[in-house]
């Protein structure tokens, strides 16, 4: 395991932008945890009397219409971002890969059923059908982490069936069958752990998409609610002044862009070092 783990460190600190990726995610966790500390006023705190200033050594990325800071919301809204992030990740994972295992496993008309189900999930547009259940259930953030999560699944199930359905041909599950072990430890004590390594590297490419999503729904008014602060909400609220006050767009967006290249390049990176065939591009 250990000479495993060098080798995989070594091929991954060789791709520098997934180490900056890696080493950004990494400040977006530390300012996130520690908001409440970092912050220098209350995200909520409101003075009309300073609406819209322009950023300064007193407000460095300016202040709102209500003249609330945006370098404290914008704190307390990656909170937000990667709580939705993954949360969402975490029931699309258990999801994808429940579906996926069952039907790699299995096979024959289990494979054929779950499958034509996963067929029709991707038929719809997801973006739109989760759009489309929040505009029922109510906008609030565990409804948004919840759908998410559950509309996102469809395309981890598809490459955890074909890990499944390569590892059960194995010699050491057709040996373990053999000696009679039941389907269950089989499936989480002999396959699963050997399936999980592209599991990591689609789960940190979803954290992406899924913050993305919620900036969406947000921007649209259907995600996080008002006066809870989110980088789309912000976003949301300083359309109206795009052209008097510019950073209510800019830094709101800049952070989405940030935040969802670091995890795509990361992503990108634990794929490189982890597959063998695309170790030697490198």
């Amino acid at each position: 395991m250990d000479s495993q783990i060098r080798v995989f460190w070594r091929y991954f600190k060789r791709n520098r932008l997934a180490v900056a990726g890696m080493v950004m995610i990494l400040v977006i966790f530390f300012v996130a945890g520690f908001a409440s500390f970092l912050a220098p006023v209350d995200p909520g705190k409101t003075d009309v009397s300073l609406k819209l200033k322009p950023p300064s050594t007193l407000h460095f990325l300016g202040t709102d219409q209500l003249g609330r800071d945006v370098f404290s919301r914008m704190l307390y809204g990656s909170r937000i971002s990667l709580n939705v992030g993954f949360v969402a990740v975490a029931i699309s994972i258990f999801i994808g890969v429940l579906v996926g295992g069952v039907a790699g496993y299995y096979g024959r008309w289990v494979d054929s059923l779950l499958m034509r189900f996963v067929d029709i999930m991707l038929c719809f547009p997801s973006f739109f059908l989760i759009l489309t259940v929040v505009a029922l259930l109510g906008p609030s953030l565990l409804n948004v982490m919840v759908v998410i999560g559950i509309t996102s699944w469809p395309g981890t199930s598809r490459f955890v069936r074909a890990e499944f359905l390569s590892l059960r041909e194995r010699d050491f599950v057709q040996a373990a069958k053999s000696l009679g072990v039941k389907d269950l430890r089989i499936i989480f004590r002999h396959i699963l752990p050997n399936a999980l390594a592209p599991v990591f590297v689609t789960a940190t490419l979803d954290v992406a998409s899924a913050i993305l999503v919620e900036a969406g729904l947000s921007f649209l008014g259907f995600g996080v609610q008002p006066p809870a602060p989110s980088w789309g909400n912000i976003l949301t609220e300083g359309r109206t002044y795009i052209f008097d006050a510019w950073w209510l767009t800019v830094f709101p967006g800049l952070a989405i862009l940030v935040t969802v290249l670091s995890f795509n390049l990361l992503g990108e990176g634990l794929r490189d070092a982890i597959d063998p065939r695309l170790r030697g591009r490198r």
